[in-house]
């Protein structure tokens, strides 16, 4: 008598749709002081450039404790560290809100950074241990649509707040959401599958079998010679610094260069505020399975290579276009368009750092998503320094238009193929 085999579970999917919810709680709590810009100026008296300083806190903070915390998660594991990490942020987007000076913001906003950073490396490390290779770019998409999908509503949601609740109150009402994911995910959530009481044998086969296991270990000089020496890691690091840079401009500066360049209202200006953030969901969703596709059709390097280089291309073209539209809709939706096709290479970005890196994929992605994080660093200094000094707001925007189609020519020079040796 024929025993029928034993079908996996799918409980891979749930830690992916608590990994998603990670996602969107991240981009609720970055997105919210952009929005609260012009009240937090107004109520604390700062000028741009101390705004812009403000912004940049966060980003210093993330940049200088990315890789330890990366580092950290590969030591202890994600369930625990992620934990930590948002249960540290949720602490500080309350204490946003208790800010009583220009001082009392910086450093508030730094120790926030501090906080969230490794959150997305290692998402990264969790997905890497559940999801098996042929589904990453497709796991990586849906979580990094759930992420521009809070981004997108978020001005919405907090336009539709500010009448009842002042500023500070919305900082507060969403940190508490922070506190929620936690509890939820160190309750339910295992750093290895067959730990995991929902998981079945089939479906811990499934996920090993295509897992790329090494040894190593953690934190040794072998690892962080192989990642300063390898050019492909080099490659990967640059082409992301523009991604950051656009998408932290989205963050900070757009509402207000819609509002004093653009001359949007306010009703308008909510929506065309969250539109890239809105267009780069399904971005993210398409970019996902596209190089899962292509993967399967041409293999590793192309199909994470040219994803990423179209995408980044197509976002250049569109940025240097807005610049020159007369019509203040059609620039704000090319630059809609400009930053969702940047999002485009995003799953495959971060599914290469899981080919790439193997069992140190929390490092490589920390790596590359340092270098982000010192773009997010520079893009709302240079905007304000560049709009103070010179009343000039289409300059940033040819400056993230060069950026993509460095970072499309970037891609080209990057072999996911190529396993980091340690």
């Amino acid at each position: 008598m024929l025993v029928a085999p034993m079908q996996p579970t799918r409980t891979r999917y749930r830690a992916a749709g608590l990994l998603m919810l990670l996602a969107a709680v991240t981009y609720l709590d970055r997105v919210c002081i952009s929005i609260l810009a012009p009240d937090i100026a107004r109520d604390l008296k700062l000028d741009k450039l101390q705004m812009s300083f403000v912004f940049s806190a966060f980003a210093i903070a993330y940049a200088g404790f990315e890789i330890l915390t990366a580092w950290w998660g590969e030591r202890i594991g994600a369930r625990r560290i992620l934990t930590r990490i948002v249960t540290w942020w949720s602490c500080f987007t309350i204490a946003t809100g208790l800010a009583w000076n220009y001082t009392s913001l910086l450093i508030i906003r730094f120790l926030f950074g501090a906080g969230e950073a490794g959150a997305w490396p290692n998402a990264a490390l969790a997905f890497s241990r559940w999801i098996p290779t042929r589904e990453r770019g497709r796991a990586q998409g849906f979580f990094f649509a759930a992420a521009h999908l809070s981004g997108g509503l978020t001005p919405l949601l907090i336009a539709a707040l500010l009448p009842f609740l002042s500023w500070r109150a919305i900082f507060a009402t969403c940190g508490v959401v922070g506190f929620v994911w936690a509890a939820g995910w160190y309750r339910w959530f295992r750093d290895e599958p067959r730990e995991h009481p929902g998981v079945n044998a089939a479906e811990a086969e499934l996920i090993e079998a295509e897992r790329r296991i090494a040894i190593h270990k953690h934190g040794s000089g072998g690892m962080w010679r192989a990642l300063a020496t390898s050019p492909n890691v080099w490659f990967l690091c640059l082409a992301y610094f523009s991604n950051c840079y656009g998408s932290y401009f989205v963050m900070t500066w757009l509402p207000t260069y819609l509002s004093e360049q653009r001359h949007f209202e306010k009703q308008t200006l909510s929506i065309f505020s969250g539109l890239p953030m809105l267009l780069s969901v399904v971005a993210d969703l398409s970019g996902g399975a596209v190089t899962d596709y292509m993967t399967r059709r041409f293999g590793l390097r192309w199909g994470r290579s040219a994803v990423s280089g179209a995408g980044y291309a197509v976002a250049g073209l569109a940025m240097f276009a807005s610049v020159f539209s007369a019509s203040p809709v059609f620039a704000a939706t090319l630059i809609a368009i400009a930053v969702a096709a940047s999002m485009f290479p995003l799953s495959a970005t971060w599914a290469a750092c899981m080919d790439i890196g193997g069992q140190h994929t929390a490092v490589l992605s920390a790596t590359m998503n340092t270098t982000g994080q010192i773009a997010s660093i520079i893009s709302p200094v240079v905007t304000g320094w560049i709009v103070m000094h010179f009343a000039n707001w289409q300059a940033p925007l040819v400056i993230m238009g060069v950026l993509y189609v460095a970072s499309a020519l970037l891609w080209i020079l990057v072999d996911a193929r190529k396993r980091l040796t340690v």
